[in-house]
This record gives C-alpha cells, sequence and structure tokens, in this order.
C-alpha cells in the first residue's frame, strides 16, 4: 500500500467556519453597498449553499430564490448578458473586498485543532495543499491573518477559484491539485465538509475526513472515511460521528491510520 505524502484541505467551513461568519456577513456588505435591498438570513444562505462559488451563489438566488421572494424576476441593470455577467462579477469583487476586510478584523478564527495539525505536518515534512472554490485572495486572506504572512509557503499547491472549469461538485481541482505534486490519490488524505466537497474529493478516488459544521451537519457523506465534530485538542476532545477511529483528537498519526486502513 502507498505511503501517505501529502494533506489536501478545502477551506470554507473545513479550515475555519468562514461561510456563516465570513462569507454570508460579507454578500450581505457588498449588496448593501450596491444600493440593493437584498439580505441574505443564515437560513436562506444555508440554501444558497447548495451550489459551489461565489458568482453562482449569486446567479442561483437569483434565478431559484428571488422571484419566489418578490413575485417577479430580478430587473438588472445589465439589458444584455455580457453586462449581467459584470453586474455579478462586481458584486462578488465587492464581496471579496468586504472578506479581506473582516479577516483582517480576525473575525473568523481557525477551526479547533487547525493549527496544530499544520504545525505537526509540517514538523514532520509532510507535504500540504489546498484544494477549494473559494477565490485565491480569500486563501490568502484567511491564512495570513491567522497562521501568519509565511503560511501561504506552508502549501506547495493552492488550486483554488476559477483555476479549474468545473467547480466543486465536480473532481476538477482535486485532480488538477494532484497533478501539481505529482502525486496519485493513493498517496494523499482529503479533508471537506460538505457533501459536496466529497463528491469532488471521492470523485478524484481519495480517501477523505470530514469535519461538519452548523451548515453541513445534516449533510450526505457517503464515502467518508470517517466522519468528526472538529479536529479536537487534547483537552477539548473531538466527537467521531462515523468511522472506526479511538482517537480523542486528530493527529498526524490518526491520519495515516485512516489512509492506511
Amino acid at each position: 500500500m502507498s505511503q501517505l505524502e501529502a494533506l489536501i484541505f478545502d477551506v470554507d467551513g473545513t479550515l475555519a467556519d468562514t461561510e456563516r461568519d465570513g462569507h454570508l456577513v460579507a454578500f450581505n456588505m457588498a449588496f448593501k453597498e450596491a444600493g440593493l435591498d437584498w439580505h441574505w438570513s443564515a437560513e436562506l444562505y444555508g440554501d444558497l449553499l447548495a451550489v459551489t462559488g461565489g458568482k453562482e451563489r449569486i446567479r442561483y438566488y437569483l434565478d431559484d430564490f428571488y422571484p419566489s421572494e418578490r413575485g417577479e424576476k430580478f430587473s438588472s441593470p445589465a439589458t444584455q448578458d455580457e453586462a449581467f455577467i459584470e453586474f455579478v462579477a462586481g458584486l462578488h469583487a465587492a464581496k471579496t473586498h468586504f472578506y479581506k476586510q473582516l479577516m483582517a478584523e480576525g473575525a473568523v478564527p481557525l477551526r479547533s485543532g487547525v493549527v496544530r495539525l499544520f504545525k505537526e505536518a509540517r514538523e514532520a515534512n509532510m507535504r500540504l495543499a489546498i484544494a477549494t472554490t473559494t477565490t485565491p485572495g480569500n486563501v490568502t486572506a484567511l491564512l495570513t491573518h491567522t497562521l501568519g504572512e509565511d503560511s501561504i509557503d506552508w502549501f506547495e499547491v493552492i488550486a483554488a477559484g476559477d483555476i479549474v472549469a468545473a467547480k466543486k461538485p465536480a473532481a476538477d481541482i482535486y485532480h488538477y491539485a494532484i497533478e501539481q505534486m505529482n502525486l496519485k490519490p493513493e498517496q494523499c488524505l482529503a479533508f471537506e465538509d460538505s457533501h459536496n466537497g466529497i463528491l469532488s474529493s471521492k470523485g478524484a478516488d481519495l480517501k477523505t475526513v470530514i469535519t461538519i459544521n452548523d451548515y453541513t451537519k445534516d449533510h450526505e457523506f457517503t464515502g467518508a472515511d470517517l466522519i468528526l465534530s472538529d479536529f479536537g485538542e487534547p483537552d477539548q476532545p473531538m466527537s467521531v460521528l462515523s468511522g472506526d477511529c479511538d482517537d480523542s483528537y486528530f493527529s498526524l498519526s490518526t491520519a495515516r491510520k485512516i489512509h492506511q486502513a
């Protein structure tokens, strides 16, 4: 059996509760700045998370939720398809600006056990990568403001945003990361938090560890090798929701055992 060579992490919801405390807040700030009377509630945003990608999420809202809320279709200031694309892109760019601002203010800390696991992996010279649908700028903002300016260099590959044409649940982003690292799927372990995420990682034939959050606790995780409440700490044990694991917190040793199982 192949040895574990790399850990590949999703970002939003896996490393931090960025969806609830970062992206949702930033979306609403962008809408307000644009003079729109939209306000996404936490409940609505949970529904919108069925679609990955910020620009795609705005379109999903306008196509599937706006008409039922308002009794009419959204009347865009754009009159042509190209102008509408620019309108959505502008909203998303503003949202990214506000997201980075929130990160700089320390609004979103990393989840339990993340810092410890990264430190342990680096000390063991384990290769690290990121595979996410969020934009590269969002990844940089989260990492630098929680782990320090040099943390970007901890990751051999940061596969993010539009670097591939098809976003999760497609497996493209994981295929890209693995190819860039010149590894095979059986040499890697993926970390995800959502149904779309595990469809993506398992689509790339990766063993996958899930850490749930409030938005994804009821998701379907068929194929997951381990489902956890979080990574835990020695004084704050994780809960094992599915899978074979006797450890009280997730360590590099745990990762190797799950990979070899």
